[in-house]
């Protein structure tokens, strides 16, 4: 997969936190994080997901606001409910290796809970890829971008969303994704996260099918 060339300016409103730390838009931490530093195995898949998050960043999905706080975040499922992710701290990288990877081993929703192991902290949005591919068995990766335009068109269209009373990076927010997903049956998915200004999901069986869908789609918002 070959990189898409010049990544364009999107302008934004105001800077918000979507791929740092675990924290909410108010800098409030979430959920509780236990993470173990390791090394970690690169899992089959590995480097075509990381080859499409490059493709993503250089469309502007995947980056940094002005004051340094990246947004944007890709995973892959490992066995069971587990997945690997990218990790906190890393949206404004072009280029990703495995050591900006975590594995999350283990979450509870209802418990306020993430269990991570590898290289970096897990992204503040790992409860929600979590409950995706706890909901939707046959999701093998989820994609994670922020995009105006993209957002826009989606809400405008009444297309799949979340509640805009929902914030992300909750427990609440967890929930609520679980419950749109089992309501959308066909693969590969994505909707809009009202609450989570920008913020858009693609979910899917393989890789390919997911970045197209939501790649297409962004290119359908821009000549909107």
């Amino acid at each position: 997969m070959s990189a898409v060339q010049g990544r364009p300016k999107q302008v934004r409103t105001a800077a918000r936190q979507g791929e740092g730390a675990p924290a909410s838009d108010d800098g409030v931490i979430r959920y509780q994080a236990q993470h173990q530093p390791a090394a970690l195995t690169a899992l089959p898949g590995w480097e075509h997901l990381n080859q499409a998050r490059t493709a993503l960043y250089d469309l502007g999905l995947i980056g940094a606001y002005p004051d340094g706080v990246g947004y944007g975040n890709l995973s892959l499922r490992g066995a069971g409910n587990t997945f690997v992710i990218t990790g906190s701290g890393t949206g404004g990288l072009r280029e990703l290796t495995l050591t900006h990877y975590c594995s999350v081993e283990d979450f509870n929703a209802e418990r306020n809970w993430v269990c991570s192991r590898g290289p970096v902290s897990a992204s503040s949005e790992s409860m929600t890829h979590g409950a995706i591919y706890q909901a939707k068995p046959a999701a093998q990766c989820v994609m994670h971008v922020h995009s105006r335009s993209l957002f826009d068109m989606l809400l405008q269209q009444g297309a799949a969303h979340t509640p805009a009373d929902v914030p992300y990076g909750t427990p609440a927010m967890a929930q609520a994704v679980a419950q749109l997903v089992q309501a959308q049956p066909e693969l590969p998915a994505l909707f809009a996260m009202a609450g989570h200004d920008e913020g858009v999901v693609a979910y899917g069986a393989d890789i390919t099918s997911t970045l197209a869908l939501l790649v297409n789609t962004f290119k359908r918002s821009q000549q909107a």
